[in-house]
Formats: C-alpha cells, structure tokens, sequence
C-alpha cells in the first residue's frame, strides 16, 4: 500500500513506451528519489514488461510501481489481457483506469471504468480513476458537466484515501504542450473535491486529486500550488529521471 495519503502523490504514467535498456533510467531515478520520500509519494507506471524488474528494483525503497490498465475479471479467457490480481502479484501497488487513451482508443465507458476500480481494489492495490473533457466538450464548455458525470458512473460506492485516487486530465493537453489556466485547474479540481465530499464523506476530503495533462518541470510548482491538487499524473516527462524528480521536488 502506499506510504502516506497527506502527501503529495507524483505519478508517471509510461504509456507505449520503454525496453530492457530502460532499467537504468529508472536506476537513476530511484538514487536521486532517496532525499523526497519524507515529503511526496513516487509513483512509476511502466509497461507491463517492465512491470516485475522495476517492483524487483523497489522493493526496499519507498517507491512504488504501478499498472496502466487491466481487466474487469481476475482470470479467465481473454487472449492479451492481464488482471489486476496479475498486476498486483508482481509488484504494482496501484493501476491506473479510465485513462483517456482507454476510453477513446478502446471505447471504455463509464461503467467499464467502474467495473475495473472495483476489480483493482479486490486485488487490494489502489485505483487511479482518471476523468476529464475533450477539445470539442471543453470549447463548449461543457467540462464541469463531463467530469461530474464520469465521477459519478466511474467511481464505485466505498471510495476511499486509501483505494481511490483521482486524477483530472483534460484530453486536449495530453502530449499537445497545452495546460488549462490556474484557474480552470482550480475550478475544475474544486467541484471533483465537491462531488467526492458530498458522496463520500469525510474520505472524500482527503482522497488525493492528481492533475495531469503536459505536466513538466517549468510549470508543475505552478499547477501543484492550486487548491486541491494533490500531486500529478505526469506522461512523457516521467520517461526522463531527471525531469521526473524536477516535478517531485516542485511537490515537496
């Protein structure tokens, strides 16, 4: 289970990316994590062939791994899928669902995304439940309508800091170099904290809410300053050490 749930969570999402040759980024990344553990939660999603050798790598560290996805059943006949008590065998502490790319690329629904949270905390590691609006849904202005309902059919009744984390993406600054303004980041993440309170009660106030969206260096002290963001879900900067630290310090 992870190590704290007042700290800052930094967690990177690999996506597609990383072979063997990898290993000793993620070396690199854990000899300069030492000195921020007192003060932030790290947090590395590899691919799943990576999965085991970086839990191995772990394993007497306060570092954790994590899963990208996983399936809605524990086993069964589902040629290229992999369970989150698969995931959580190896290693992983956490899984991430409901990522955009899932619901656009593998048209995940909101009640998808709910069956696989609830499958991630039977295998007792924690749901990063991802939410957030498209171009076209944020030039209508549509964004809080969006992330309320995807709340509310994504995440499963018996919420709580110590199986659920949400994470606030919006789709169109994913890789794009785009972010919204503080403001909207602090509007948007201000009714998430809303909707998790007035469903879940006192776990709703302290769930953690990550944002995520071209998180990097140079803007992330900016965006972990806002009210209820509580660390982030950071892409492609999490495939550089040093970049990834750089977030993790700006959260510490």
């Amino acid at each position: 289970m992870p190590n704290s749930y007042t700290k800052p969570l930094i967690a990177g999402n690999w996506k597609m990316n990383g072979l063997n040759a990898s290993v000793s980024e993620f070396r690199l990344m854990l000899s300069e994590a030492n000195k921020l553990f007192n003060k932030v939660d790290l947090l590395i999603c590899p691919p799943v062939t990576l999965l085991q050798s970086f839990a191995q790598l772990t394993k007497d560290t306060d570092f954790s791994v994590g899963g990208q996805d996983c399936h809605i059943n524990n086993s069964g006949a589902h040629t290229g899928d992999i369970s989150a008590e698969m995931l959580a065998d190896i290693g992983a502490k956490y899984c991430i669902v409901g990522h955009s790319e899932r619901r656009a690329d593998h048209h995940e629904t909101n009640s998808i995304v709910h069956a696989k949270a609830s499958a991630v905390w039977k295998s007792g590691t924690v749901a990063i439940i991802c939410v957030g609006e498209t171009d076209e849904e944020y030039i209508k202005r549509e964004t809080l309508k969006v992330v309320e309902n995807q709340l509310l059919e994504s995440v499963p009744l018996g919420a709580t800091s110590f199986n659920t984390v949400i994470a606030y993406e919006p789709v169109w600054a994913i890789g794009t170099g785009k972010t919204p303004t503080t403001d909207d980041v602090k509007n948007v993440h201000a009714v998430i904290r809303k909707h998790m309170t007035e469903r879940f009660g006192e776990e709703g106030t302290i769930i953690r809410i990550l944002y995520g969206g071209s998180v990097k260096p140079s803007n992330a002290q900016e965006i972990l300053g806002v009210a209820n963001v509580d660390g982030a879900l950071v892409g492609g900067a999490s495939l550089k050490a040093f970049d990834f630290i750089a977030i993790a310090k700006a959260a510490s």
